[in-house]
């Protein structure tokens, strides 16, 4: 998404950017955005889930029912991402995504662009890049990235639910890795 952003800043398109603060990302992520502001002097808006729907939910499930099962941990999702995303597009005609075919299976068949039920337009211009191309543009345009890449996290989340990858693994292992490979998704980019 960093290359998104730093394409609607190079370009001046008017596009806003924004981001869903799910009060678990971690410490890099939270100084990132910042960072990203200021490097391009474009507002990022966050859209954080409801304070109370929060309180509720982990006073009723704990701060770990992520780890208790995957209904538990789809309920967290979509409490902290669903619900925020949903305000974030809500009377938006479309919106753009960093989604990526190589990033994971469930991706693989990623379109550079595709109409939502909703009639909204979902576009991935980065749909066809690899990696490899993501790092390239990254070290050519000097685009701020978060310190966790360096770390050995090449997918960020949730801190309880990203861990860092071993030499070997899939991109995406570190994400919801206690889980089936099947079910690693937080709900944003899977098709209704």
């Amino acid at each position: 998404d960093q290359v998104i952003t730093h394409l609607i800043a190079h370009e001046r398109l008017p596009i806003a950017v924004a981001t869903l603060d799910t009060g678990k990302l971690h410490a890099p992520t939270l100084e990132l955005i910042g960072r990203t502001e200021r490097a391009y002097g474009l507002p990022i808006e966050r859209f954080a889930p409801s304070h109370e729907a929060v309180v509720q939910f982990v006073g009723h499930h704990g701060e770990r029912a992520m780890f208790d099962s995957v209904e538990q941990r789809l309920a967290c999702c979509a409490l902290r991402k669903l619900e925020p995303l949903s305000r974030l597009l809500e009377g938006q005609g479309a919106w753009v995504t960093g989604l990526r075919r190589e990033q994971s299976s469930q991706r693989a068949e990623v379109s550079p662009y595709e109409i939502e039920d909703t009639g909204r337009v979902k576009f991935n211009p980065l749909a066809e890049w690899s990696w490899a191309d993501v790092w390239h543009y990254i070290q050519t345009h000097s685009v701020p990235y978060n310190a966790l890449h360096d770390q050995f996290y090449p997918s960020i989340g949730c801190a309880p639910c990203t861990r860092a990858i071993a030499l070997g693994e899939d991109f995406r292992a570190g994400r919801w890795w206690w889980e089936q490979e099947g079910a690693k998704e937080c709900g944003l980019h899977v098709k209704q």
